[in-house]
């Protein structure tokens, strides 16, 4: 019998893992991988500063999700995980930088005094009478806006000062542009709780319930880091993915069509040279590529998934010669309400990472760009390293041009992250019932599985057992 043949398009972190993943479990599968620009990794990205590999995109993952640790340990990586130090975060709001608030969810408080440094006397009193308000007309299973759920029961202030910060800073959207299922989804299923067991309905009744079913902390432990990442840069993981996959990768082949006859799926496109169909087919591509190679083969799901829109950000990398100055803490996100800053946030890798502070000097790293607002995202290099810089100053107080700035680098990111608005769980259900009747059919990345490193590489092994399981 005929080994099994599968082709990838896109070499990101799913398509990877897809690789890696069907040849685990068919070492005689003829795997070809395609991607259009010239390098793997995807929005993962490592380049080499001279004081040593830097990540451009991601740096981190969320370690309290033990499958992915579990995933890069069977990857032989057990020994390039590192943790961070237990340096606190700040938010830049009024003009001044405060420590983020503890506790609640995603910035949201269950009552008022986790975040009274940071809002009004007014806000904060809103917060605690929010409970004996009328209760939220919540739909069980429904989605609706973060930003407009928070406003409606807390205010402005704690949507555009905490909320919006916290959630800009992973999905380069505000609060307003994102749903509360499809990014805060343990809130969503904490207001399910209480209108299923026909309780008031209430927004901080929602909070206290995530509250409590978190494990309580033994006041003698250490901490358990929430996040970790690689000595080398995320360069290690997708690399260590791509040799360990027995794939054919094929760079700069830009699949422009996908068609399917009785033989199967026949990819075309610049660069693409093969021959023959292939029996099982997997689209690992961001959402508007995805909906266009859909086209042919599953138009109902094409048409579902042109309703996704993309985010684009930009990320400023900076090594100075020294640190003095720059403030002890992991790193600032701004307030988006904050009319003289355009930054959104700072990373000070270098104090946040050990590893990398062993390196000297300073490593920062400025992040720019919201969903609706690429213009920045766009601008000429110097005047974003300017702009970093000038941010950087006014925050904290740290002059980087004084300090020796060593070396730059600047990787903007068009399209890298759909926006997960109220609407994006129900189109991607759409779209897995548009190919469900396409067999060999799947999709995975970041717009179907969920943002994050460990939701991407969950949805992408669940998409290759679908597959293994047809047989």
């Amino acid at each position: 019998m005929a080994p099994t043949r599968y082709a990838i398009i896109g070499a990101g972190l799913a398509g990877l893992t897809s690789a890696y993943e069907i040849h685990k479990a068919d070492p005689e599968a003829v795997i070809h991988v395609f991607e259009a620009e010239d390098r793997i990794g995807g929005k993962l990205f490592t380049v080499a500063f001279e004081s040593g590999p830097t990540d451009m995109g991601a740096e981190a993952y969320l370690a309290l999700r033990s499958d992915a640790t579990e995933f890069f340990v069977e990857l032989g990586l057990a020994d390039e995980l590192v943790r961070p130090s237990a340096a606190s975060s700040l938010v830049y709001t009024g003009g001044e930088l405060k420590n983020l608030p503890a506790g609640g969810v995603m910035g949201i408080p269950s009552h008022s005094a986790p975040v009274a440094h940071l809002v009004s006397t007014e806000t904060a009193a809103r917060i605690d009478a929010e409970g004996d308000a009328d209760p939220i007309d919540w739909q069980v299973g429904g989605d609706v806006s973060v930003g407009e759920l928070v406003r409606e029961r807390y205010g402005a202030e704690v949507v555009d000062r905490i909320v919006s910060s916290l959630l800009g800073g992973v999905y380069s959207c505000s609060a307003d542009d994102l749903g509360v299922r499809a990014t805060v989804p343990q809130l969503a299923e904490a207001l399910d709780a209480l209108a299923e067991a026909g309780e008031k309905v209430t927004l901080s009744a929602a909070v206290k319930r995530c509250e409590s079913r978190r494990p309580p902390r033994d006041p003698g432990a250490a901490p358990v880091p929430v996040f970790a990442g690689f000595r080398g840069g995320y360069a290690t993981a997708y690399e260590a993915l791509a040799e360990k996959s027995g794939a054919d990768i094929h760079l700069d082949a830009f699949v422009a069509a996908v068609t399917r006859d009785l033989r199967g799926f026949h990819i075309s496109g610049p660069g693409v040279n093969v021959d023959g169909a292939y029996d099982r087919l997997i689209l690992a591509t961001p959402a508007p590529t995805t909906a266009a190679l859909l086209k042919s083969i599953a138009p109902e799901a094409s048409e579902a998934l042109k309703s996704v829109k993309l985010a684009s950000s930009a990320v400023v990398g900076m090594k100075f010669d020294s640190d003095a100055g720059l403030p002890d803490n992991s790193g600032v996100l701004v307030a988006i309400s904050e009319p003289d800053v355009q930054t959104k946030a700072f990373t000070f890798s270098s104090k946040k990472w050990p590893h990398l502070g062993e390196r000297g000097g300073a490593l920062v790293r400025a992040s720019f760009g919201r969903f609706g607002d690429d213009a920045i995202v766009r601008a000429e290099e110097d005047l974003l390293v300017d702009t970093a810089l000038d941010d950087l100053a006014r925050i904290t107080g740290f002059d980087g041009r004084e300090a020796g700035l060593a070396e730059i680098y600047v990787q903007r990111w068009f399209g890298g992250l759909p926006r997960y608005d109220a609407a994006h769980l129900a189109t991607v259900d759409k779209v897995r019932a548009g190919i469900d009747d396409v067999h060999g059919l799947e999709v995975a990345g970041a717009w179907a599985g969920g943002v994050g490193v460990p939701a991407v590489i969950s949805d992408a092994r669940e998409a290759v057992a679908r597959l293994i399981r047809l047989g």
